[in-house]
C-alpha cells in the first residue's frame, strides 16, 4: 500500500503531460502511486498515458467514456487511491524533487493540520517567471477574498477527502471545484498550512485566462455566495461575492499582467 496517491485528471495535453509525469517520477520520495484519469481526450494524451502505464507498475490509467469535467475525474482517482495521504498533479505542472517527501514529513510531524500546499513558481512557454507566495495558515475570512491554496500543490489526508465526499461535480464546479472544495473543508473545522518554499512550478499563460469566461465567473460567483452562506460569514465579507464579476469585465491581459507581474516575487 503506497503512502501516497497522487491523483491527476488528464485531457487534451500531450505537450505537457511527459514532463508533468516525469517530474513525478523523479521525485527524492519513492513510495507512491500515480492514477491518472484520462477524460475522453481527442489527442495523443491518452496514447502518452498508457506508455507511462506500461512502464511503470506505480501508474495507473482509468478512462471515462465521456468528457465529464476535472471534478468528476478526481473522484474517479479518488475511488481506487489507497495511500494515507492523496496529492493533486495537474498535467502542465512540474513537481519540484522534494515535493513529497517535504509534504510528508510536514504531515507525519503536524497531525493537527488536515492539509499541506505550498508556494510555487510560476512559468510558461518563455521560462520561469515569479514566485507565487501563498498564506502560511490561512483560514475560512482568508478564503472569502482569494482561493487559500493552489489545487496542483496540495497533499491532504485521504480520510478527509472521504470526510468531504471528494469534488462536488456539477455545472457550477466545471471550474472553480477547487474554492468549492476549500469552502466545505473550513466548514467541517479542518485546518491547513502552506509551506512557504516553492516546491512545483505553476503553469500560467494569457490562454488560461481566456478560459475564465463570463460564464466561469458567474459559477464562480454563486459557489461563493453558497461557500459563505456554509461559513456563517459575516455579512460584510459579502462583497467579494461579486469578485469574479468584477473580474470578467477586465481584459484578460490585465488580470494576466496583474496576477504575474505585480502579485509574485521576482524568481532569480
Amino acid at each position: 500500500m503506497p503512502t501516497v496517491s497522487v491523483i491527476m485528471g488528464i485531457y487534451n495535453c500531450a505537450d505537457t503531460l511527459p514532463i508533468s509525469i516525469k517530474s513525478i517520477i523523479d521525485q527524492t520520495y519513492t513510495d507512491w502511486e500515480l492514477i491518472l484519469c484520462d477524460d475522453f481526450s481527442t489527442d495523443d494524451t491518452l496514447s502518452i498515458a498508457e506508455k507511462f502505464a506500461n512502464l511503470h507498475s506505480n501508474i495507473v490509467l482509468i478512462k471515462n467514456e465521456k468528457n465529464r469535467g476535472l471534478a468528476y475525474s478526481l473522484n474517479q482517482c479518488l475511488q481506487i487511491a489507497r495511500g494515507k495521504y492523496v496529492a493533486r498533479a495537474d498535467a502542465d505542472d512540474i513537481c519540484l524533487p522534494t515535493r513529497f517527501q517535504i509534504q510528508v514529513d510536514f504531515l507525519n510531524k503536524n497531525p493537527k493540520y488536515q492539509v499541506v500546499g505550498s508556494s510555487v513558481i510560476l512559468y510558461d512557454e518563455t521560462g520561469d517567471k515569479n514566485i507565487r507566495k501563498m498564506t502560511e495558515i490561512p483560514d475560512k475570512y482568508d478564503l472569502a477574498k482569494s482561493v487559500p491554496f493552489i489545487h496542483p500543490t496540495i497533499m491532504m489526508y485521504k480520510e478527509t477527502y472521504n470526510i468531504l465526499g471528494g469534488y462536488t461535480v456539477s455545472k457550477r464546479t466545471r471550474r472553480g471545484q477547487d474554492a468549492d472544495l476549500w469552502y466545505r473543508f473550513y466548514a467541517a473545522g479542518f485546518k491547513g498550512f502552506n509551506i512557504q518554499q516553492p516546491l512545483c512550478k505553476y503553469h500560467e499563460s494569457l490562454n488560461d485566462y481566456k478560459k475564465r469566461n463570463f460564464k466561469v465567473r458567474y459559477m464562480g460567483m454563486k459557489t461563493k455566495f453558497i461557500g459563505f452562506r456554509r461559513l456563517n460569514l459575516p455579512i460584510k465579507y459579502y462583497i467579494f461575492v461579486f469578485k469574479p464579476l468584477v473580474s470578467a469585465i477586465i481584459p484578460n491581459r490585465v488580470m494576466y499582467f496583474y496576477h504575474k507581474r505585480l502579485k509574485g516575487k521576482k524568481y532569480d
